[in-house]
């Protein structure tokens, strides 16, 4: 195992598409904070801040983002949507365009907006052929955002977003991406990706904690998102606590409402500093070496693979089905064997990250098929 991370020997971690392992210096970081806090309380407050500040530093740097200052800290994916949501000046007969297969976090917001004459339009993913394309025409002269996931979480299709940015941009459209089943598993960088809305909870390929997640809107947009969570830490004077004349923070605090996750602050900026020491480059290569190992291995046993096979349309997630077999019972009886994995998409979901021994993968499905063997 991988000298990182603690993990018991017998167990095989195939699930950061669904909550990760803390590395060793995650948990260290977590446990120096609260014997911190035990002993003096706040004496330190303003070395917590500047693990905070880190915190923004590296996930400006995970995304290409201009400044730190462009980082909101989010509880979660589904609040950073739901800010985007309730923010933009929806008009009646206006539409969001999406897809069926979505996770809920990246569904029900937009459908939440029906009260306001919101129609939200799905294309069926697994229907299409040229997914891009399809999104692009469900969009219409009504249309003002194109809600996807960068990875589709069931069995992990990866989304060109230059190119329905690029088409956004020539229709006027803005692009909100859940970017949970990438961030931390792939390279990603604004530069070359133009996105207008950003968010991802740091619990799946971050390797963090939950309860803390990015946000990152578009600069230019900032102000004419309406807030809907207010403050004392939105503010633009935070410190000022008798000031009577408040005004929205000018930087993306002000999506902020109250305290900080200083807990999980500790915990993100430490998991962080792991893939960044690695290099997300490198992570990516890992990644995908992992996701190709998993192809060969199905394959070769002559296994239903329901992920994409093009190397351009993967991440970490590989979806499959052993033939003959109650999918949900083969689950549950993997679970108890200790092969951390997930039930999505008609299938078992595997997703190993850049630590992920190879031999685990192997040993991975050489339990599967025993296990199916047995349940058959």
């Amino acid at each position: 195992m991988n000298a990182d991370f603690d993990l018991q020997p017998d167990l095989l971690y195939l699930n950061h598409a669904a909550v990760s392992p803390w590395p060793r210096r995650a948990v260290d970081a977590v446990q120096r904070f609260a014997a911190e806090n035990g002993a003096t309380g706040s004496k330190h407050y303003p070395r917590w801040l500047a693990t905070e500040a880190r915190l923004r530093e590296r996930l400006a740097a995970l995304i290409g983002a201009a400044d730190a200052g462009d980082i909101a800290l989010a509880k979660s994916t589904s609040e950073a949507l739901s800010v985007v949501a309730a923010g933009l000046p929806w008009r009646n007969g206006d539409n969001v365009v999406g897809i069926a297969q979505e996770f809920p976090s990246n569904r029900v917001v937009w459908q939440a907006l029906a009260e306001h004459g919101v129609t939200w339009r799905a294309l069926d993913l697994y229907a299409s052929t040229d997914p891009e394309g399809d999104l692009l025409a469900l969009c219409d002269t009504r249309t003002r955002v194109l809600a996807v996931s960068w990875v589709q979480y069931a069995r992990g299709l990866r989304l060109d977003l230059a190119r329905l940015g690029a088409g956004c941009r020539e229709r006027g459209i803005l692009l909100c991406v859940d970017g949970i089943q990438g961030l931390g598993a792939l390279p990603f960088d604004l530069s070359r990706t133009p996105v207008d809305f950003l968010v991802a909870d740091g619990h799946k390929w971050m390797l963090g904690p939950e309860g803390l997640a990015l946000f990152w809107c578009r600069p230019a947009l900032r102000d004419g998102l309406r807030l809907s969570q207010f403050g004392w830490h939105m503010v633009e004077d935070m410190g000022d606590f008798d000031r009577d004349d408040w005004r929205p923070a000018p930087d993306a605090r002000r999506f902020e409402c109250g305290s900080p996750n200083l807990l999980g602050v500790h915990a993100l900026e430490a998991s962080l500093s792991l893939l960044q020491d690695a290099g997300m480059d490198e992570v990516g290569r890992a990644v995908a070496e992992r996701a190709a190992r998993l192809l060969e291995l199905i394959d070769g046993h002559g296994l239903e693979l329901l992920s994409p096979r093009d190397a351009a349309r993967r991440a970490g997630i590989v979806t499959f089905r052993v033939p003959d077999v109650d999918q949900q019972a083969l689950y549950r009886a993997l679970m108890q064997q200790d092969l951390m994995c997930a039930s999505r998409g008609g299938g078992i979901r595997f997703s190993p990250h850049f630590y992920t021994p190879m031999e685990h993968l192997e040993r991975a499905i050489e339990r599967t098929l025993e296990t199916a063997a047995h349940l058959g």
